[in-house]
């Protein structure tokens, strides 16, 4: 019963430890995790090892396990087997293929008549993730971006961009690295001062956080030039048939108008000398001087 009693005490408190009892641990998404909670040298048989999560913003609190302690090798948790996360032998939490939703305090208790280890270990669970982004300089060269982030959000001490057995170097290109509460980011633009060999290769540079843990991205090696030729001339192909376009819509314009002046300029012509052909002043001065006769 106080047994019992103790367990659901730490259930609803969590734990309550000082920073230096806190392991902080990172581990990349979908890496495996051993979380250990050490048996004491001595067991009476009637101590009880429970397993806590609290949640990354500390809101609630899961019970993953809750055991009996034997002297003996113990067989794994059996609802452990078929859960994430799993109970080992040894007492050790076991994640296999870590998520977002792992990120957290974990904490082990070991309870009994002689024991009351409320705290026996504490972990801070960090899972690191990474993003690979397309970008383009101001020159509009290519570019890649790559984001290293922590779950929950933590400020970064210190970043290491890794490429090879050295730091990541750009010959002439462009490397910005920035980092700041919850993630790293790093720009890398192509470098012009490369050999062809090495410009051509592919590279893997690393995020490097801490307890050698990080994210590797793999950068692909850069097109060949032909096919980027054929892209830019069928880019700009499209400015020029629509100038070819519009010059050749004036010139139909200008000749349509030519043609309509001509017509004009025809017909008027026409009934110009229609009306003078019509009119014959000849004539009509005859007719007066006859009439003038005969008056």
């Amino acid at each position: 019963m106080a047994v019992l009693f103790l367990l659901l005490l730490s259930l609803c408190q969590g734990p309550q430890a000082a920073a230096e009892d806190t392991q902080a641990i990172y581990v990349a998404l979908g890496e495996m995790l051993e979380l250990p909670c050490p048996s004491p040298l001595i067991l009476h048989g009637d101590e009880h090892l429970s397993w806590f999560q609290g949640s990354a913003t500390g809101s609630s609190t899961i019970l993953l396990a809750h055991v009996q302690m034997i002297r003996s090798t113990p067989d794994p948790w059996k609802p452990g087997r078929e859960s994430r996360p799993k109970l080992l032998g040894n007492y050790s939490l076991w994640l296999e293929g870590t998520k977002e939703g792992d990120a957290g305090r974990y904490w082990c208790t070991i309870l009994g008549q002689h024991y009351n280890y409320q705290n026996w270990r504490i972990y801070d669970i960090f899972v690191l993730k990474g993003s690979q982004l397309s970008a383009k300089n101001a020159n509009g060269s290519p570019c890649s971006l790559l984001l290293c982030s922590v779950i929950p959000p933590r400020r970064l001490d210190s970043v290491t961009w890794l490429e090879g057995k050295g730091s990541v170097r750009g010959g002439r290109g462009q490397i910005q690295s920035f980092w700041g509460d919850g993630g790293a980011l790093l720009l890398v633009c192509p470098g012009e001062g490369l050999s062809e060999s090495r410009a051509r290769r592919p590279r893997v540079i690393r995020c490097l956080v801490s307890q050698n843990k990080g994210i590797s991205f793999s950068l692909a090696a850069p097109v060949d030039a032909p096919p980027a030729i054929c892209a830019s001339s069928t880019a700009w192909a499209v400015p020029w048939i629509l100038t070819l376009l519009l010059m050749a819509g004036e010139g139909v314009t200008i000749l349509a108008l030519s043609i309509l002046l001509w017509r004009r300029r025809t017909r008027g012509n026409q009934c110009r000398d229609t009306s003078i052909h019509q009119f014959k002043p000849e004539i009509q001065v005859y007719e007066n001087i006859h009439l003038a006769h005969l008056g």
